[in-house]
Formats: structure tokens, C-alpha cells, sequence
């Protein structure tokens, strides 16, 4: 089992940058997870941001952050980041990470832990 908190979220302005971390404790390292992370915007389906394949080998991206967001481990903090580049209004939601044991980073794998979120608003 893994617990999964978020942190660095907040109001930054259009054409920012932002940095996301999703610090991981429990028995095993967060390098055996696939690590995902998701959002949820007011009064739409959460949906799937990026993620990054156990060990850290492989990644995901959605079309619409593309080019501008990166998802990375640092092994030896056991935490998972979301580095947000050129943010635009339509990347203010709740951003959520996840896990899943030896998972793909994939969006649809099932993922099986959750962070509470942490919101990221963004202002013209």
C-alpha cells in the first residue's frame, strides 16, 4: 500500500509555470508504481494529464498538455512531479496523482491510489 500527497498547487497567471510534486510513502518505492496524474475541473469528468511507467522508462501525455507538461520521479525522494509549462485557463482543475503497482503510467491503467488533490488555478 502507498499514500500518495500532492502539494504545489495555486493561482499562477497564463503563460507560467508551475511544479506539481506527489510525495509517496509505504513499504515499497515509489519506482514500482506506475504514476499517473489526472484532473478534474469544475463541473467536468476527471481526466487523464500524464504519467510515467515504473522505473521511470516510459511516458504518457494527453494531447492538450502535450509539449507543455512533464512528468518525472525522483527515486530518491520517492516523489512523483508534474512540471507545467505555458499554462492557460483551460488547465485550472484539481490535479490528482496516482499509483499503480508495477503500472504502465498509462491512462487507462487501474490505478489504485489516489492523492486529495491540490488545486491549480490559472488567471488571465
Amino acid at each position: 500500500q502507498v499514500q500518495l500527497v500532492e502539494s504545489g498547487g495555486g493561482l499562477v497567471q497564463a503563460g507560467g509555470s508551475r511544479r506539481l510534486s506527489c510525495a509517496a510513502s509505504g513499504p515499497a518505492p515509489i519506482s514500482t508504481y506506475g504514476m499517473a496524474w489526472f484532473r478534474q475541473a469544475p463541473g467536468k469528468e476527471r481526466e487523464f494529464v500524464g504519467g510515467v511507467s515504473w522505473g521511470g522508462r516510459r511516458t504518457y501525455y494527453a494531447d492538450s498538455v502535450k509539449g507543455r507538461f512533464t512528468v518525472s520521479l525522483d527515486n530518491a525522494k520517492n516523489t512523483a512531479y508534474l512540471q507545467m509549462n505555458n499554462l492557460n485557463r483551460e488547465d485550472t482543475a484539481v490535479y490528482y496523482c496516482a499509483a499503480h503497482a508495477w503500472g504502465s503510467g498509462s491512462d487507462d491503467e487501474p490505478y489504485d491510489y489516489w492523492g486529495q488533490g491540490t488545486q491549480v488555478t490559472v488567471s488571465s
